[in-house]
């Protein structure tokens, strides 16, 4: 909560909570901690980092943050998206085997709960609903709701189809794997006959004085839940040698703010986002460094890829009159 106040008093849109059921993680409600956020904020947006709507009832998830819009005065967002981690599947009765269909029936209903009210609906994964309004309502424009894609064409062309924003989670390598996917969500859009939305991403960092101080920060928390994860799931175990060059052509914006800065105005750039998310301070880093990185991040950081954006945009115009 002191974390989501800090960012609003720096300048960030928008504050974003995930869902993870592990013993590290606090999570597991995000619409209450967001909601317990809102008594304490007045402009900042509060959303999702994903919700993982393949184990959620999207009946429960609509209410849930309807209610939330309504107690924040229209603050409310949404990441929906399968999951990269399968705990919540177990822990509320689902099968993997379903994975698919799970999320395709319920991204359904609730695109449906979001835009056509009363709602009539069938599938496999629940009960039918027959001409049924769903409390509180919620104004024209308000909820606005992404589709969380981590390197999946098909969930790519399902966002498109149904019309919803783009976030890209791209968690490794450098940005310019996800540059494919980008073109085929504008051509799926195209297909769909909708209009053109906006695309976002999801990467890990963390801001500090200087790029050796961000480094020797980050490193030992980094290095703990990937050692984990490559644990899990049998990826080649973290080194320093990864880590080092994941942040100087991968995904990690480590260093100081003017290095984030530019490597962040190159993804914009690259990707031709309109939003992005840092997930900042990875693993158990400690709550003073966390608030440290979130004030250099607003401060310094996000002014000054305005900036680099700005002198982007009028190099380009003056491109543009030099060929007229």
């Amino acid at each position: 909560m002191e974390e989501a106040v800090l960012a609003e008093s720096v300048g960030l849109d928008s504050f974003n909570v995930g869902e993870h059921y592990r013993s590290e993680f606090m999570d597991s409600a995000g619409h209450v901690i967001l909601a317990a956020i809102a008594s304490r904020t007045e402009s900042i947006r509060l959303g999702t980092a994903v919700t993982v709507l393949s184990t959620q009832d999207p009946v429960r998830v609509y209410t849930d943050f309807a209610t939330l819009d309504a107690v924040s005065n229209g603050r409310a967002q949404l990441i929906v998206g399968r999951g990269s981690l399968p705990d919540s599947f177990p822990l509320f009765g689902f099968d993997l085997a379903d994975y698919d269909t799970l999320f395709e029936e319920k991204l359904d209903l609730l695109t449906r709960l979001l835009r056509d009210q009363p709602v009539t609906w069938s599938g496999t994964t629940r009960s039918a609903l027959v001409n049924q309004f769903v409390s509180p309502p919620l104004p024209a424009g308000h909820l606005p709701t992404w589709v969380g894609v981590g390197g999946s064409p098909q969930s790519v062309t399902r966002a498109a189809r149904y019309g919803l924003p783009l976030m890209l989670a791209v968690i490794g390598g450098n940005p310019s794997r996800f540059t494919p996917y980008v073109d085929l969500y504008k051509r799926a859009l195209d297909e769909n006959e909708h209009p053109a939305l906006p695309i976002g991403m999801h990467s890990l960092g963390f801001v500090a004085e200087t790029d050796e101080q961000a480094v020797a920060t980050q490193w030992p928390y980094w290095v703990e839940i990937m050692d984990e994860s490559a644990r899990e799931r049998g990826w080649a175990r973290p080194t320093m040698d990864g880590f080092q060059a994941e942040i100087a052509g991968g995904s990690l914006y480590v260093g100081s703010p003017e290095t984030v800065a530019q490597k962040l105005t190159a993804s914009i750039r690259l990707l031709g986002l309109s939003r992005f998310d840092l997930a900042y301070a990875v693993g158990r880093v400690p709550h003073e460094q966390k608030m440290a990185t979130i004030d250099l991040f607003g401060r310094e950081v996000i002014p000054r890829v305005r900036e680099l954006l700005a002198a982007t945009a009028d190099d380009d115009n003056s491109a543009s009159h030099a060929h007229r």
